[in-house]
């Protein structure tokens, strides 16, 4: 039945990664995948001697010799808990994609693009590397993706053209969020399960991750793609649509800024931060714009008119509910090969069989090469089951260097491939680009920021 189950898998990522091939929405392998994967685990749950309890971190052996109904008792508390792991993500990144529309609803976004004035495709690079970088630390790396590439879309009309610069943004948005508590969701997870500190992770991975963003981006500014300047694009002047444009910018990223703040003091997890940030930001979008103060819903006189006339409204219309749906299907059908032990089983024989190297991790020997492959298999599956298996299995104390190892590996190593980190899936979503075009053109690109920056790792552990 375990066979089975990864042959779902496979055959389910497959199907994502040939999305344009097959002219299917990877949405629907990832839900059609995760459904079959839990109703097999339901179907054959007697047959199964070993069950992964995640929120102990820890395999039952014993699994096998509960009775039927304690063992479905048990799928039943994994399931919602994996259900609810998963809705924390899906609720912040919904929190977070409202406000970007919200203030994107007030043009805010030209506050940005006004201070962008240069036609050079090479400078235009580095601008967009760096803000990329800096950004995505702030308010991470998926809304920081979200953000620059609704910038470049008014800047760059060639979608050609245009996809370059998101490749490199994926890059440099996946290195920004790893030396940040809030950058990426894996160490947003090692943050809260207080793995790591965040003055500690800034000291660690800060030069790793500029490396990781510097590299790729010097060697891209030598290909064709980046040589010359932009051409017939449209030279006049974009006046922000709203005079609040530049009020609302600042005010939807301290919203943002403010979340990991609320988790400090509250110590709630950030999804309820992030709600409060979208009701304050709504707060004011809906004065700012005269519409009638609701957030579920329109009054019945003129409905569809008010409905569309709030922002809020507005911006929820805009969500990219595919993304979302999404990332429900995927984290839920790996959550389900994480629940039989089977990552767990892997993360450990990888373990077990990986020669040292000669470099090791103080504690327990665990090889370099094992947090590197962890950084390769979190852009060939996905990093947050990968992360969730690798606190079950090391015990390492806060602000270990193992942790920061790991927030590097599996916050940059997503890079390499285009469905490999939630700053890829939003990009593959917003620019249609191809799963193999990223393969061919950006992937050897990340790969080299990726082994640079884990490097330069080696020398900055053996300082601090």
């Amino acid at each position: 039945m375990e066979t089975l189950i990864v042959l779902v898998f496979v055959v389910g990522y497959l199907a994502i990664t040939l999305e344009h091939n097959l002219k299917i929405d990877k949405l629907i392998p990832a839900l059609v995948m995760m459904a079959i994967s839990w109703a097999l685990i339901a179907l054959g749950i007697d047959n199964f001697t070993q069950w992964f309890d995640s929120g102990k971190h820890a395999l039952l052996d014993n699994f096998g010799l509960l009775e039927h109904e304690d063992k479905m008792h048990m799928m039943e508390e994994t399931l919602l808990h994996h259900l609810g792991k998963t809705a924390e993500i899906l609720v912040f990144l919904l929190g977070a994609m409202t406000i970007v529309e919200i203030i994107d609803y007030f043009d805010g976004f030209s506050t940005i693009k006004g201070f962008i004035k240069t036609k050079s495709k090479k400078r235009l690079l580095w601008i967009f590397a760096f803000l990329a970088f800096f950004l995505s630390a702030i308010i991470d790396n998926l809304t920081a993706t979200i953000v620059l590439i609704s910038i470049l879309q008014k800047l760059i009309q060639d979608k050609d053209v245009r996809i370059w610069y998101a490749g490199l943004i994926i890059i440099a948005a996946n290195a920004g969020g790893a030396w940040s508590p809030i950058g990426d969701v894996t160490t947003t997870m090692l943050w809260i399960a207080k793995k790591v500190s965040t003055g500690h992770l800034f000291v660690y991975l800060f030069v790793p991750s500029l490396l990781c963003m510097l590299v790729p981006t010097f060697i891209a500014s030598f290909l064709p793609a980046f040589k010359g300047n932009l051409e017939n694009e449209d030279e006049k002047e974009d006046k922000p649509k709203s005079k609040f444009s530049s009020t609302m910018l600042y005010l939807g990223l301290g919203g943002i800024v403010s979340v990991p703040i609320f988790k400090t003091v509250t110590h709630l997890p950030p999804y309820v931060g992030m709600m409060l940030a979208l009701g304050v930001v709504a707060i004011f979008a809906e004065i700012y714009s005269n519409s009638k103060f609701a957030l579920s819903h329109a009054d019945a006189e003129g409905a569809d008119y008010q409905g569309h006339h709030s922002p809020v409204h507005h911006s929820l219309s805009r969500i990219e509910m595919p993304s979302i749906l999404f990332f429900l299907g995927i984290l839920m059908a790996v959550a389900a090969l994480e629940s039989l032990g089977i990552l767990f089983g892997f993360a450990t024989t990888l373990q077990d069989k990986m020669p040292m190297m000669g470099t090791e991790l103080h504690h327990e020997g665990v090889s370099d090469l094992v947090v590197l492959l962890l950084g390769v298999g979190s852009a060939i599956i996905d990093n947050v089951p990968l992360v969730a298996a690798s606190l079950g299995m090391f015990s390492e104390p806060i602000d270990n260097e193992l942790w920061h190892f790991i927030a590097y590996s599996a916050g940059t190593g997503g890079s390499m491939l285009i469905i490999g980190s939630a700053a890829g899936v939003v990009a593959m979503g917003m620019e249609k680009i191809d799963f193999f075009w990223y393969l061919k053109k950006i992937s050897w690109l990340a790969l080299v920021g990726f082994l640079v920056g884990a490097i330069a790792f080696m020398f900055t552990r053996t300082i601090f």
